[in-house]
């Protein structure tokens, strides 16, 4: 079985995940910017193919009454984001080692994207909203 690791900047947390991963889908929201600095890039695979290490040093923050944000406690590495009582949690992409089997899938809420940069060209779906929107 296809399997993939990650961990923080500190290694605090790792974790392994089991099974293929989806596209990445990067995130151009205002919430998703102020937590990493730019825009968010994550998989989404289900809870259960998904091993933690560490797992008492994950933070959960919510930014919305949506979903929760996962986070390394030592570090502040953002790790996780996750909707209220989903099976599936997302990944955020730069924590995995390389390589990884990763692949840029969509661009959502690109309305919400910030003035200093450009969407990448790179051919793939952009979204005003979320996909369902």
């Amino acid at each position: 079985m296809l399997e993939n690791s990650g961990r923080c900047l500190s290694g605090a947390v790792s974790f392994v995940t089991s099974g293929p991963l989806e596209d990445l889908t990067a995130c151009h929201c205002s919430q998703c910017r102020r937590q990493t600095g730019l825009y968010y890039t994550a998989t989404r695979l289900k809870v259960a193919n998904l091993r933690i290490a560490g797992e008492d040093g994950v933070r959960w923050y919510r930014a919305s009454d949506q979903a929760r944000r996962g986070f390394c406690a030592t570090c502040g590495s953002a790790l996780f984001w996750q909707e209220d009582d989903a099976d599936d949690i997302s990944v955020l992409a730069g924590a995995f080692d390389q390589p990884s089997s990763l692949t840029m899938g969509c661009h959502i809420f690109c309305d919400d994207k910030a003035v200093f940069y450009d969407l990448p060209d790179d051919g793939r779906p952009r979204y005003p909203g979320s996909r369902g929107d």
